[in-house]
């Protein structure tokens, strides 16, 4: 799978266990600050999505973990959003260290009206985006 956008998080202390290993709860923050960033490129993401009273509701996670991030380690969180349809999108994530997969996983997503909670279509603008930066 190919990824055309990615961030880079450093491992801080509080992430990391009494061995100075990355959390596993740590990677579904790490998953989040790539998708708001990858989301921030377009008509300012996220938060007009609120503007517009929209809200992207997250309905599951999954991650595999490959081998341990450690403090300090500075890491590239590469994302990818697909399978826009109606309401629903997924995101898949690919976490490395210098090339080397530290983990992966993916997330699924419904947009939903703010005030009622009942699904609601992606934005226009937002799936003409992706569309276009993910082919």
């Amino acid at each position: 799978m190919d990824f055309g956008f990615s961030t880079e998080v450093k491992v801080r202390f509080a992430e990391t266990d009494a061995q100075g290993i990355a959390h596993h709860a740590v990677y579904l923050v790490w998953f989040e600050v790539a998708r708001i960033e990858y989301l921030a490129r377009f008509r300012g993401g996220y938060p007009e999505l609120q503007a517009e009273g929209i809200e992207a509701l997250t309905l599951d996670a999954n991650v595999s973990f490959r081998v341990p991030a450690h403090f300090d380690d500075r890491l590239a969180v590469y994302a990818r959003c697909s399978d826009v349809r109606g309401a629903r999108f997924r995101f898949s994530y690919r976490v490395e260290r210098e090339g080397e997969l530290i983990a992966d996983g993916s997330t699924g997503h419904a947009c939903a009206d703010a005030r009622t909670l009942r699904p609601t279509r992606v934005p226009v603008w937002l799936v003409e985006a992706i569309t276009e930066v993910e082919g």
